[in-house]
């Protein structure tokens, strides 16, 4: 009985940590959205070469910088995951041992 009082704790620590990835990974599409509009709206008013070269370079680095904080982010929500899912099943297999 407390093997499957431990794997369903064990299964809904899971389930909320499923559910931030796919929360974080929403909020993150919709601002990378954004960002790509405002970028075209940026490009199709430039009025020169060196202007569409500062506006592409300016995303291009957005980009990146917001592509690695966000790989950060989701790295952190995954340990935290794994972390807080094995913890119903190591206590109930360290009770046992005891």
């Amino acid at each position: 009985m407390a093997g499957f009082d431990a794997a369903t704790r064990s299964f809904g620590e899971m389930n909320r940590g499923l559910q931030a990835i796919a929360a974080e990974m929403t909020d993150c599409s919709k601002r990378t959205f954004e960002d790509v509009f405002h970028a075209w709206e940026q490009f199709l008013g430039a009025r020169s070469i060196g202007q569409l070269i500062e506006i592409q370079s300016e995303y291009a680095r957005k980009a990146y910088d917001t592509y690695t904080s966000e790989m950060s982010k989701l790295a952190e929500i995954y340990v935290a995951t794994v972390r807080n899912a094995s913890k119903p099943i190591e206590q109930a297999t360290s009770r046992k041992a005891v």
